[in-house]
Parts: structure tokens; sequence; C-alpha cells
């Protein structure tokens, strides 16, 4: 084979690859239940996305759920969502990042025009519910570097009161090495700045992440929470999702429970024992401790 055909062939396996990998447990969540309420492009009742909804003075803030990339609100947030809802949360979430040739499967445009779309949401939330401070719970690029450039760079951290991230790639990702491989092939970066410029955003050594993590990891004001999983494989090393700053608290969730075993797109699904931390770091004056327990509670 040609050198030039080699070369080409390596450069569209290894964009595959990257793209396969940060994209894995795609297939599972979408295939997972929407509510059965849930109508194509809409969520209704269960008070999820309600903008009627007024904050009670035991839940103060709006939460805004953020899913991550190649994922919708409905596929990522069916389950907590509704739980939250029902413990007297005004909870609220969409889809941010849309490509024209891949729709439901969202968060891959330029993570600072989805910034923006997020600022404008948040703007809507407050505004419907007539609060200053929203608290935001995110999956992957929803809960790490997403928010993170809205709170440092679009003036969010006014409106932001807690910051919680569920297998958030706050540093970057090598999906298991395979980000760090694709930026040793010539043409990989250029490939998904063009495809799928939220993939690339996110891959380590970008020059979003370099702008991002130029700046301390936290701002004064907001409360965060980061929690991992080891058994990640997308946001990797699972150690480089953790924060440094005085307002922050990491959690693993294997340091919770032994016996879990969720990888990255399980823990922001499905995975109770991390749910039962968000709830303890949106309410932390009524938290209780987290055990395998809690899977089932």
């Amino acid at each position: 084979m040609p050198p030039h055909k080699r070369s080409f062939r390596a450069l569209a396996c290894t964009a595959s690859a990257l793209a396969l990998a940060v994209t894995a447990g795609t297939a599972s969540a979408s295939a997972a239940p929407a509510p059965a309420d849930a109508k194509v492009g809409k969520i209704v009742t269960s008070g999820w996305n309600n903008w009627s909804c007024k904050p009670s003075a035991a839940h103060p803030n709006p939460v805004v759920l953020l899913h991550g990339t190649w994922a919708n609100q409905l596929d990522t947030w069916f389950l907590l969502a509704p739980e939250l809802a029902a413990q007297g949360y005004c909870v609220y979430s969409l889809d941010y990042g849309k490509l024209p040739y891949m729709p439901g499967f969202n968060g891959q445009g330029p993570i600072v025009k989805s910034a923006g779309e997020v600022s404008d949401f948040v703007d809507k939330v407050l505004k419907s519910t007539g609060t200053k401070k929203v608290d935001i719970v995110g999956h992957s690029q929803g809960g790490g570097p997403l928010p993170r450039y809205y709170l440092e760079f679009m003036n969010g951290a006014a409106k932001v009161d807690k910051l919680i991230g569920l297998a958030p790639d706050n540093h970057g990702a090598t999906a298991s090495g395979l980000g760090t491989l694709a930026r040793k092939v010539p043409g990989v970066s250029k490939v998904l700045s063009l495809a799928v410029p939220g993939v690339e955003d996110q891959i380590v050594g970008s020059e979003f992440l370099k702008k991002l993590n130029s700046k301390p990891d936290t701002v004064p004001g907001v409360t965060y929470t980061v929690i991992s999983t080891k058994y990640d494989e997308i946001a990797t090393p699972y150690k480089s999702q953790q924060l440094s700053g005085p307002n922050v608290r990491n959690v693993v969730v294997q340091d919770l429970c032994k016996l879990d075993v969720s990888e990255h797109i399980a823990l922001g699904l499905v995975d109770r024992i991390a749910f039962h931390e968000v709830k303890n770091a949106l309410d932390p004056t009524h938290a209780t401790p987290t055990t395998c327990a809690s899977a089932v509670s």
C-alpha cells in the first residue's frame, strides 16, 4: 500500500477509535428508557422543566442539569431529574452543543459556544423562578470544562451557588490513552476540530483546555463537588477530574462503597451511590452518610 494511503488509513482509524472511546456507552445510554411521559424534543410533567415551579424555602436554588458529550437531556437525566423534582427541587435541563448532522447526540459543538447556550438558559431559569442563583449538576463535559468556562469567563460565578460534577473531565480526557495517541497522528486534531469540535476541546493539550486551565480550578463564591469512579475509561486518569481549592470536595465512589463498579457513563446515569452524594451536595445541612446501602435506598 502506498505510504500516503497508509497514513490516511492510520488517521481515519485513530480518529474513529477516539470518537468511539469518547462516546463509549452512548449506545447503552441511548437505549436507556426515557420517561414514559416524554415526547420527542420535549420534557413534560414530573416537575422536570416545569416553568411554573417556584423554589421552596427548603430548596431555594433551582437545579440545572447538564448532560455530557454525545448525549441528551432525556437519556441522561431520566432517573435523577424526577427524583430531585419529587423531593421539592425546581429542576431544569437543556440540550446544548447540537450539530445538524448528528441529531440527538449533543454536546459536540465548540464548548465556548455551548457555554453561551448554558448562560442564556441559566438566565431564563433565574427569571422564571425569581431567584438569584442556581445549582448546576453535570455529567462529564457538563460537569467539568463547560460549566467551569461559564463560571470563569462568562460571569457565571455571580449566578451559581454550587457546581456538582459527575465524572467531569476537568483537566481534559485521554480516553484511556487514545487521546494521547491521537495527538501524535498528524491531522487528527484538525479532523476532530472540524467534525466534532466539542470532542477536540476536551482532549488533553487542546487550545480550549490551555485557556481554561491557565486559571485556578475554582472561583470564589462557588462550592464544588467532584464525584468520580476509579473505573472511568473516558475522563482518564480519573484523578485528573479532581479540583484544587478551599471550596472543593473530591469524592471517589469506591471510597464510599468498594462494591461500586460504575464506569464513566453509568456514574452519571444510574449510580445511586453517586446520586446520594449529589443530594448531599445540594442540601449539605441534611446530608447523610453514603454507603453501599445507599444503592438501594
